[in-house]
């Protein structure tokens, strides 16, 4: 099934948080709540009409769940530290039921507490039963969160190895 329309992978349950969160990732100029509900509008809708108690009970929830920092739901996403930026664009697949979600580079550019708190996030929704595929070019971060990790060379597989066999050494002679 080729994945590159939109549309069908959110028709499939499958979320995808880019690497750039700022240009690919997230409205910037809108607020948390709209950037959070944005991909799963259609589930507050009925007859067209979105029910807004019912989104803003769910955005609440998540960013709560999530630990976003901001004044409130309505505050524009611009102006959240990079990692509430990014804990916004996990949210919003979060709210939508994926299952499987799709992590490029999911801890670029924010600091050393939310990387903590994003590694805690995907290691819980993977407990919960969510299939995590993440892409990291930051090596502790696959040895620490990985169950399996493919290395890739070129567009090419150069390898795989299980949890057991997990060590920097395995991983950069696949790379290399």
């Amino acid at each position: 099934m080729a994945l590159g329309n939109v549309n069908r992978s959110m028709k499939n349950r499958i979320g995808y948080l880019p690497e750039d969160r700022k240009k690919e990732g997230l409205v910037l100029s809108m607020n948390i709540s709209d950037n959070v509900s944005l991909p799963h509008i259609d589930t507050f809708s009925r007859l067209g009409f979105v029910d807004h108690r019912r989104e803003l009970q769910e955005v609440e929830r998540l960013t709560k769940r999530l630990r976003v920092k901001a004044p409130s739901i309505e505050s524009i996403t611009a102006g959240l530290s990079g990692g509430n930026q990014q804990k916004v664009a996990i949210a919003k697949w979060l709210a939508r039921s994926c299952d499987l979600l799709i992590v490029d580079e999911p801890t670029r550019g924010v600091d050393v507490g939310a990387k903590a708190e994003i590694y805690q996030l995907l290691d819980e929704v993977t407990c919960q039963g969510l299939a995590v595929l993440m892409i990291s070019s930051e090596l502790p971060e696959l040895l620490s969160l990985s169950r399996r990790i493919i290395v890739m060379r070129e567009g090419f597989v150069t390898g795989e190895l299980p949890y057991d066999r997990f060590s920097q050494e395995s991983v950069l002679n696949l790379m290399a």
